[in-house]
């Protein structure tokens, strides 16, 4: 075959390629394109700012020192947190404070009462459930205000006074007498509120046949909630369990109004953030208040793996195998 023969076949069959090729560069570019919006907010808003904060995290930056006269510090500011009297019982806080506010109400009342609400004539459960989205709407400095006054010592608190009061129990300022028990619950009815909606949908979305075929093979309430509800809800459960432990990881907000750290309530975001942007005195431990918001960022990822492994996420993330006959 001349060497004019071979060059011409050659062309044949790189034409021939093309259009594969096209489709399959087309067929990864696709995706790419429709996540792009995604990734830039991912990048802009959480890739970039950790990214900062890790490096504040390794300088002597703070009020003293100002934006100019800075040092790095390397490792320092994490040693110093190993070694300070408030770690251990401030991450004790904060475990405890996670754990019983996501078991409690984050994914446990907020899956009972998305399960009781669906269970019941259609507009009693939109009703009951707008009425757990009240302490979401409701402003934080308010709904916090309104707990102060649930809790205050005679005669302004309601405990004290309709409720605790008529039982003998004398009465008492209820705040600092029972900190934490006001935290969870401040906390946990907004928290259980979102859970709450991603449930439901995810309940109603569960195709009817499931259910007439649950009741024709005679399961009871509990053996559809076992056997048939609660499987079909681990993506949910995941999402949910996932995202609630990272905010309440993160949140301080209803805290700070609360007893801004006191009485034993100080949890490692609020750590953070009186170190490094709100004090007493007015000396802002940037570098430091970074290390404490670092270390919080690890102990997230974390935990977000934990929950992928234990829900399985290999498995959820899998192609559906169709049969075709």
């Amino acid at each position: 075959m001349s060497e004019s023969a071979s060059t011409a076949q050659a062309l044949e069959v790189g034409k021939a390629r093309y259009p594969e090729e096209k489709a399959s560069l087309r067929s990864l570019l696709s995706p790419l394109l429709f996540m792009a919006p995604a990734i830039v907010l991912v990048v802009v808003f959480f890739f970039i700012p950790v990214v900062i904060v890790l490096v504040i995290s390794l300088t002597d930056m703070s009020t003293a020192t100002g934006f100019n006269n800075w040092k790095w510090v390397q490792f320092d500011n994490y040693l110093r947190i190993a070694t300070h009297p408030n770690t251990l019982p401030v991450l004790r806080n904060t475990l405890m404070y996670v754990a019983l506010t996501l078991a409690l109400f984050n994914v446990g009342m907020a899956l009972v009462i998305a399960l009781l609400t669906t269970h019941i004539p259609r507009r009693s459960g939109f009703l009951f459930r707008a009425l757990w989205l009240l302490p979401r709407l409701t402003p934080s400095v308010v709904y916090i205000m309104m707990w102060k006054y649930v809790a205050a010592d005679a005669p302004y608190g309601i405990l004290n006074q309709h409720l605790l009061g008529p039982l003998g129990i004398p009465p008492t300022n209820w705040l600092p007498a029972q900190p934490w028990i006001f935290v969870i619950l401040t906390n946990g009815f907004i928290g259980a509120s979102f859970g709450m909606v991603i449930f439901t949908s995810a309940i109603e979305s569960i195709p009817r046949d499931y259910m007439v075929a649950a009741l024709v093979d005679g399961c009871s309430l509990w053996q559809r909630i076992r056997y048939l509800i609660l499987p079909l809800l681990r993506w949910p459960l995941l999402f949910v369990t996932t995202y609630q432990t990272l905010s309440l990881l993160t949140s301080f907000e209803q805290i700070l109004l609360l007893t801004e750290g006191q009485f034993g309530t100080e949890v490692w975001s609020l750590w953070a953030y009186q170190r490094a942007l709100s004090n007493y005195w007015g000396n802002f431990q940037w570098g430091f208040g970074a290390a404490l918001a670092a270390v919080l960022v690890l102990i997230g990822v974390v935990m977000a793996l934990v929950y992928m492994r234990y829900f399985q996420f290999n498995q959820l993330v899998q192609e559906p195998k169709i049969e075709a006959l």
